[in-house]
This record gives C-alpha cells, sequence and structure tokens, in this order.
C-alpha cells in the first residue's frame, strides 16, 4: 500500500493496495466496512478498483487512513478482519486523539501488545483493553472491574491459555462464586463438576475460543485446567498457576481474602467483576470492592476500570450499559446520595 501524490487543490487522500484478493474482506460486504468507517470518522470514502479515496478533515481523513491502513496489515498477517474489528480501529484512532499520544494505535496492534493463542490472535480493542493485557503480563494481581462486554474475563483466560501453552505456568484454575444456586447447589443433578458447569459456562465458552475442544478436554481431565467453585478453595495453595475469578462483585470480603491468600510462588491471579451486577443480599458487604478499596496503591497490584466506552460487543450493549447508569445516576441525584467508588454501592449492593 502506498500514498499517491494528488493533481487538484486540496485533494482527497489516495490509498493504493498492491493484493486485490484481500479487499473483498476489507471493505466488506457491500462495502460495510468503509460505511461503518465514514460513519464513526465523519469521512468521505470512495473506491475504484485497488484504489481508494478518502476525503473530509484533514484531521478525520488522517484518521480514517491510519484505521484502513492497519486493518489492511491485519489481513495481510493472515488475520481476520470483521466488523468488531473495524469498530475497534475506529475506537482506536479516536481514542489516540483524545489521549494526544501519536502512534498508540500502532503500539497496539498484531505486533504489539496481542495475545496468540492456538484459535486466536487476540488484539486489544480499546487503550483501556491494552492497559489490561500489559498488567496481567507485568503484575501478579490485576483486578478488572466494569460492565459486560469489556474483555474482562476473555482477555484473562486469553492470557492464562498463552502462558499453559508456553509452559510459563502449569495450570489454568478457574473459579467463580454460585451465588444463584445459594444453599440449594446439592438438588441439582449430577456431581459437583456437574452442579457448578452452569455458573462457569463464560469461562468454558472462552477456553473453547483459545483451544481445541479435544485439548480442553484433555487438560480437564489431567488437572491443567482446572474448575473449582470459590467454596472449595479454603486452605489451598496455589502454586505455578494462572488464577481467574469470576464474577468476583459476589463475594463476601471474607471469601475473597481467603481467595486472594491462596496466591502461591509462580503464580498469578485476575480477579473480575461488575460493580454495578451485585446479586449479594441486601445489607451484604461486597468483597470485591472492598479489596479494591483495601489494595489500592499495594505494589504488585493493578486495578483496571472499563467504562462503557470499552465495550466491545454489539453497539448496542454500549448504549444499553449507558442507559442503565444514567439512569442510576438520576436516581441517586434525586435520593440526595453521589456516586459510590468504582461505580458501586458497596453497604447496599443493587439487585
Amino acid at each position: 500500500m502506498k500514498s499517491l501524490p494528488a493533481a487538484t487543490v486540496n485533494p482527497p487522500i489516495h490509498l493504493e493496495f498492491d493484493d486485490n484478493r484481500l479487499l473483498p474482506s476489507l471493505f466488506g460486504e457491500h462495502d460495510q466496512h468503509l460505511v461503518r468507517i465514514e460513519q464513526g470518522l465523519g469521512v468521505s470514502l470512495v473506491s475504484r478498483g485497488n484504489r481508494l479515496a478518502i476525503s473530509g478533515p484533514a484531521e478525520a481523513v488522517a484518521h480514517a487512513r491510519t484505521a484502513l491502513i492497519a486493518l489492511y496489515q491485519r489481513l495481510k498477517r493472515g488475520l481476520p478482519v470483521d466488523m468488531a474489528e473495524v469498530d475497534a480501529a475506529v475506537r482506536l484512532v479516536r481514542a489516540e486523539e483524545q489521549a494526544g499520544e501519536p502512534g498508540l494505535f500502532e503500539r497496539m496492534g498484531p505486533d504489539g501488545t496481542a495475545v496468540r493463542t492456538q484459535r486466536r490472535h487476540i488484539t486489544p480493542r480499546s487503550p483501556m483493553q491494552a492497559a489490561y493485557l500489559k498488567a496481567l503480563r507485568d503484575r501478579d494481581l490485576v483486578f478488572g472491574l466494569g460492565p459486560a462486554g469489556t474483555g474482562k474475563t476473555y482477555l484473562a483466560v486469553a492470557v492464562a491459555v498463552a502462558m499453559l501453552t508456553k509452559g510459563s505456568i502449569d495450570r489454568i484454575v478457574l473459579s467463580r462464586p454460585a451465588v444463584e444456586a445459594g444453599e440449594r447447589l446439592g438438588f441439582l443433578p449430577g456431581d459437583l463438576r456437574e452442579k457448578v458447569d452452569p455458573y462457569l459456562r463464560p469461562l468454558y465458552d472462552a477456553l473453547y475460543d483459545m483451544m481445541p475442544a479435544d485439548q480442553v478436554m484433555r487438560r480437564l481431565s489431567n488437572g491443567e485446567i482446572e474448575v473449582a467453585p470459590l467454596a472449595f478453595m479454603r486452605g489451598r495453595t496455589l502454586s505455578n498457576s494462572f488464577v481467574i475469578l469470576d464474577e468476583a462483585q459476589n463475594t463476601t470480603p471474607v471469601q475473597m481474602k481467603m481467595f486472594l491468600t491462596r496466591l502461591g510462588e509462580g503464580s498469578r491471579m485476575a480477579v473480575t467483576g461488575d460493580l454495578s451486577q451485585i446479586d449479594l443480599p441486601a445489607g451484604q458487604r461486597c468483597g470485591l470492592a472492598d479489596a479494591v478499596e483495601t489494595l489500592d496503591n499495594i505494589e504488585g497490584v493493578s486495578i483496571v476500570r472499563f467504562t462503557e466506552a470499552d465495550v466491545v460487543r454489539h453497539p448496542l450493549v454500549g448504549r444499553v450499559v449507558r442507559a442503565y447508569e444514567a439512569r442510576e445516576r438520576e436516581q441517586r441525584a434525586r435520593a440526595g446520595n453521589g456516586p459510590a467508588p468504582d461505580g458501586g454501592d458497596r453497604d447496599a449492593p443493587k439487585r
């Protein structure tokens, strides 16, 4: 790909692509990828053969050019480009402008903070996701806080699988409180694993996204991947492991302290949760909020806070999250209460 010289005053910028076979994937079916870039960045894109003209405000044109080049380079590396990747490219170039950090997008590309697993090549889709991936690699204990769809659990599983595949750790331990089952867990059919499986399904889904199904089953059977309900973690020391606690907003302070103190030599721990979706009984203090308050600024601990701007699912998910947060802010304002730290009311969790 190369920029072509312009022949008129104030002309659009032109890009020329050297592999026509990649253009259908770059442009999308019925040029839907180009339409999304036009809508997201406020530019006009016109394609003729293997040439693409970009016109609009100078800054927006520069952002569109950066996004298109990055997406094209991704295709040249044999990586897929779908609407989610296009949205991510638009989000990242706009974040680069807001952060005032030239080159931020390039540093976060496929050769920057990417995670490579057997079935996926995962790149961050927001600056906060990039910060989260860096923390998961560099810190022994990482808290990922934020709304649904921000990749908190998915990225933690990706880093864990990559480390297990490389031999950096001996096993992955996945845990999640089964708050919804309460004392009725024993009435569910099957053995212990079958009883807790419904509550751990998001973790399984991420595992199957990262490695072949037969490997997942083999590693589950030989203990390299362990699924354990939170209640069964007491008394253990987890060494040379990557430990993930999902839905941590449904822990109590006692449970959270117990879990955090399981960390052994050569291990890392990721704790994820959404403080706006607490299912604990009314009046019960949230263990995740308590831990974040207690461990803030502790050496070796990283706390990453996602917002609705980091939602990478369907665009409607971001709008849903924003609508709920706006209503909650309005309700707190009417009640005369300010927003609770970290987005949740620690002493009166939402139901």
